[in-house]
């Protein structure tokens, strides 16, 4: 990186470490979460996990990377935007994917919050990290902006749906499931 770059690159580390400790911190809450509702709960197909729990993750994840990403000492700007390009368009490949999954699940039926927030949100921080990556060499200040909003984006997002799961669980019973089953359910439980 140029040297205006790096120190301009420098007055977002603390951002950085805020937003890439957090991201790691709440995939370990959402790992003690998970196994303790797992001990109060009636087992649930992997369908579901993967469609609602498995993207919480991987967006908290996102978000770590990213902040870990920006604070790798780079020799140039070409390899960082190459490596965050790519991590966003596995983003936005990944959310495509989701989508497909909480379509074909059949243990819950999606609100269009739902929609929002585990399909479309995703994809437009992903969409935006790689904005950033393209306009990395051209106008750094424009692209750090993008690349540290597709970070906060995906750790709120994180925050939202992993407690949207979490108040789910907690305050739906097996009977609310039975009375508003999943289309082609039998037996519906609830999302993980």
């Amino acid at each position: 990186m140029t040297s205006e770059s790096a120190a301009a690159l420098s007055a977002w580390e603390s951002f950085y470490v805020i937003v890439g400790s957090s991201g790691g911190a709440l995939i370990g809450l959402q790992f003690v979460v998970v196994t303790l509702i797992a001990e109060r709960r009636p087992k649930t197909s992997g369908e579901a996990l993967q469609a609602f729990a498995t993207p919480t993750v991987v967006h908290l994840t996102g978000a770590l990377a990213i902040s870990a990403l920006m604070s790798v000492p780079w020799p140039g700007v070409v390899t960082v935007s190459m490596v965050l390009g790519a991590c966003g368009l596995a983003g936005v490949i990944y959310s495509a994917i989701v989508l497909r999954r909480a379509h074909r699940q059949t243990e819950y039926r999606p609100v269009w919050q739902d929609w929002v927030w585990y399909g479309l949100l995703p994809a437009v921080a992903y969409l935006l990290l790689i904005a950033g990556a393209v306009t990395l060499h051209d106008d750094p200040s424009v692209a750090f902006f993008l690349i540290g909003a597709a970070a906060l984006g995906l750790l709120l997002m994180g925050i939202h749906n992993a407690w949207d799961t979490v108040t789910h669980i907690v305050f739906h019973t097996d009977d609310d499931d039975l009375k508003h089953p999943a289309p082609g359910a039998a037996r519906s439980k609830s999302r993980p």
